[in-house]
Order: C-alpha cells, then sequence, then structure tokens
C-alpha cells in the first residue's frame, strides 16, 4: 500500500472522529516489509488536535525511530504463549521483557505513554489454550513496567463471551477495568460477541480495524481485528455515544476496498451498501 494512500486513511479516519490511532510500527522492513515506510509515515502525519496518535515500539532500535518523532504513544507487544512470542520476535516472554524493560524506563521519560498488548490471550495456534493465569501474571508484570493501558488481544479469534468474561474479571483483579482494553480478531466470527461481553463487563477501549483489514503474519489462518464500523455500529445501538460518523467510516472502507483490490470482510459496510470492488 503506497504512503500516500495510508496518510490519507488516517485522515479519513480522524475525520470521521476516531481519537485514538495506531498509525504505524517502527518494526524491521526486512521481517515486515509493509511497514518499511514507517519513518515516512510519521513524517507526513497532518495531526488533528484531540487525537493522541501512536506507533509500536518493539525494541531499542524501534524506540530511537520513534524518539523525536512527536507521537502521543509508544505500543509494545508481547505474547501470553512462550511459542508465539519466540515466532513473532524470536525471542522467550522472559527475555523480551527483560530486554524491553529500559526501552519502557525511556519511552515514559521522553513523557509519551505506554501502552501494552498481550498477544493469545484466549489461544495459542502452537499451544492451544492458555492459562488465564499467565495473563494476569504478565498483565502485573506489564503493570509493573509503567503501562498506562493494556490491551488483550484474542489474537487467533478463538474466544468466547464467557472465555472473555472470565479473562476481564481476573485481570481486574491486576489492574482498574479503565486500563483495559480488548483487542479482537474475527476468525470465527464472534468479534462482535466477545466484544459485548466484554462490554457488559465494564470494558470501554476496544482496538478495531477499518473494514476488519489485517491478521497476523506468525498466526496462520488469523483474520483481521473486528470491524471499526462494526463496533461503532453496535455501541451507538447499544445507546453508547462514541462521537464517530459511521457513514464516514463506511466511505472510508469502500475507498481503502479500491486502494487493496481486494474485498474487507465488514459487515456493517457491506449491509450499507459496501463490497462492489472485484478483486484480482
Amino acid at each position: 500500500m503506497a504512503t500516500a494512500a495510508k496518510l490519507e486513511l488516517l485522515d479519513r479516519l480522524a475525520e470521521a472522529g476516531l481519537r485514538s490511532i495506531e498509525v504505524t510500527s517502527f518494526v524491521s522492513p526486512k521481517w515486515i516489509p509493509q511497514l518499511a515506510d514507517a519513518d515516512e509515515v510519521v513524517a507526513g502525519l497532518v495531526r488533528r488536535p484531540g487525537v493522541r496518535y501512536s506507533a509500536l515500539v518493539p525494541n531499542a532500535s524501534g524506540f530511537e525511530r520513534f524518539d523525536g518523532s512527536g507521537l502521543d504513544d509508544a505500543a509494545f507487544f508481547v505474547s501470553a504463549s512462550e511459542t508465539h512470542n519466540r515466532k513473532n520476535v524470536n525471542r522467550g516472554v522472559a527475555e523480551y521483557l527483560e530486554r524491553f524493560a529500559p526501552v519502557a524506563e525511556q519511552i515514559l521519560a521522553s513523557g509519551a505513554g505506554l501502552r501494552c498488548y498481550v498477544s493469545t490471550v484466549c489461544g495459542c495456534p502452537y499451544e492451544g489454550e492458555v492459562a488465564v493465569e499467565a495473563v494476569v501474571a504478565l498483565v502485573r508484570q506489564l503493570d509493573a513496567m509503567g503501562a498506562e493501558e493494556i490491551s488483550l488481544g484474542d489474537t487467533i479469534g478463538i474466544g468466547t463471551p464467557d472465555q472473555v468474561r472470565r479473562l476481564v474479571r481476573a485481570v481486574h483483579e491486576a489492574i482498574p477495568l479503565e486500563r483495559i482494553a480488548l483487542h479482537l480478531h474475527d476468525t470465527y466470527g464472534r468479534a462482535l460477541a466477545n466484544l459485548q461481553a466484554g462490554l457488559e463487563e465494564g470494558i470501554r477501549i476496544f482496538d478495531t480495524s477499518l473494514g476488519g483489514l489485517g491478521g497476523c503474519p506468525y498466526a496462520p489462518g488469523a483474520s483481521g481485528n473486528v470491524a471499526t464500523e462494526d463496533v461503532v455500529d453496535l455501541l451507538e445501538r447499544e445507546g453508547v455515544e462514541t462521537g464517530i460518523d459511521l457513514q464516514a467510516l463506511v466511505d472510508a472502507t469502500g475507498w481503502i476496498e479500491t486502494q487493496l483490490g481486494r474485498p474487507l470482510p465488514g459487515r456493517v459496510f457491506r449491509a450499507l451498501g459496501g463490497g462492489r470492488v472485484e478483486s484480482g
């Protein structure tokens, strides 16, 4: 995807009313070439008042690129599954956290916020079931490291509403609800049901992706996050004011489909007349 298209997408998201946008990831282009233009994206970003912009910062070299960027928040990711973490960053969980601890200190010293993702909280593509206790222990470590917000990621979309409820209740014993987010992939079509369960448990922060874009290169078969427009539609129908223009999101999804040349899975987008792009 061209850098200019990424920048237009970011502007469309802010124009629609989103107030927290992750713009890129300072990872090695060797491993994820789609993000090789991270520095160009940040340099070209037109920042709007009232919007917090963030980027993934996985290591010390990532922080060097983040530092001085003017972005508000740095995000860090670690898996609750040892095998997935090794596949993802080529290190075990304990070693990865040890290496990142001084980076976290630098992030906080710079005045930026620190947000952490915990991946595979509902299951791992390599190990299967992941113990709730392992997730909670990791959350406590990230809390001690200074994470202001911790996002629980169902990386392969295998979770169920009851599982999400149990997980949220367990993590709530470690940190306040207002610091917990849910990051739900829609591989099995349960992301919205899981989100509803989290909403009913008191969660108010949800990671979403326009049109359901995304996935995980180290989780075979995983689809993208729950579609932003699907979440906005659900929340508004539940009486939750989001301040987001749903039609603007739908229009942006239609536009991004033309850029990618392939259909996106967002349900509300298709229900409101989207999905006319032919792939190939």
